[in-house]
């Protein structure tokens, strides 16, 4: 498993929207697509999201156009991390690091560019987060939703706006049985995840979001209409029941390592998760 934090300057002002997750995943399959075509067609298509991309985190102005965004400043640097959780990580970390640091490349987004000043990377084996996972015998798990997380639900079109524990698992689960080797694929049903863990988000910081994450041409219209999804950010610890079997304690300390180690997540990609954490009983 791969991870890149990536530190931007901007190399003019320019507006962004307040969620930045979802142009800044679109400018990284622009910038695959010009190194490895294969590559950018199979994130793309991936049913689960082979990249996480966090949105982009610095010291914002105020928009002067729209009050649902922010400006970017020149004078300023900002950082994102990209987590790669598909098992072809390699071809992928080396579709991006080909043309962004070796080439030079941008990242451009709607209304401007970035310019890449610094990139740092880090690798966990599956192995390596196991062990991690032993050693762990606290009773709670806080995860920061700093970025909208749109969590959708099943094949429908609803996208969860509260961090349920059986929405939030079960999307970690779909992706580590996705990224993972076929011995440690994991069998824990939704039943379970309710059963075992109870929720607690912190009121104060837990509110709702209707982010933009695409666009569609209109036929009727006769022009691009924007699509949008719900989320929600925010605190939430997540505490195990005091009969919580041991595979369900290990499952679930396993997914948040692995998503805290790729990218602080995502994203903006389901599950949303910034930061986690682990607390004692």
């Amino acid at each position: 498993m791969q991870q890149m934090m990536l530190t931007v300057r901007p190399k003019s002002d320019f507006e962004v929207p307040s969620s930045t997750g979802y142009q800044l995943y679109s400018a990284l399959l622009a910038v695959m697509r010009s190194s490895n075509p294969g590559a950018s067609g199979r994130v793309h298509d991936s049913e689960i999201g082979a990249i996480a991309v966090s949105g982009l985190s610095g010291t914002f102005g105020r928009a002067a156009k729209r009050p649902v965004n922010k400006m970017l400043h020149s004078r300023q640097t900002y950082q994102f991390h990209i987590g790669i959780t598909d098992p072809a990580e390699i071809e992928i970390f080396q579709s991006l690091i080909q043309p962004l640091i070796l080439e030079g490349m941008d990242v451009n987004l709607e209304a401007g560019a970035l310019r890449i000043e610094e990139v740092t990377s880090s690798t966990l084996t599956f192995e390596e987060l196991m062990e991690e996972v032993s050693r762990y015998d606290g009773g709670a798990i806080e995860f920061a939703f700093m970025s909208p997380a749109c969590i959708q639900y099943g094949n429908s079109r609803v996208t969860e706006m509260f961090p349920h524990r059986t929405a939030v698992f079960n999307s970690l689960l779909s992706k580590w049985n996705h990224a993972c080797p076929e011995e440690l694929k994991m069998g824990v049903s939704r039943d379970e995840f309710a059963r075992y863990l109870s929720e607690k988000p912190d009121a104060k910081s837990y509110n709702t979001h209707s982010v933009m994450v695409n666009t569609a041409y209109d036929s009727k219209r006769g022009h691009p209409r924007p699509i949008f999804k719900q989320g929600f950010t925010g605190r939430c610890a997540y505490r195990f029941v005091r009969d919580a079997p041991q595979d369900v304690r290990n499952a679930v300390v396993a997914f948040s390592i692995q998503f805290m180690a790729n990218g602080r997540n995502a994203s903006e990609n389901p599950a949303g998760i910034e930061t986690i954490r682990c607390q004692d009983s």
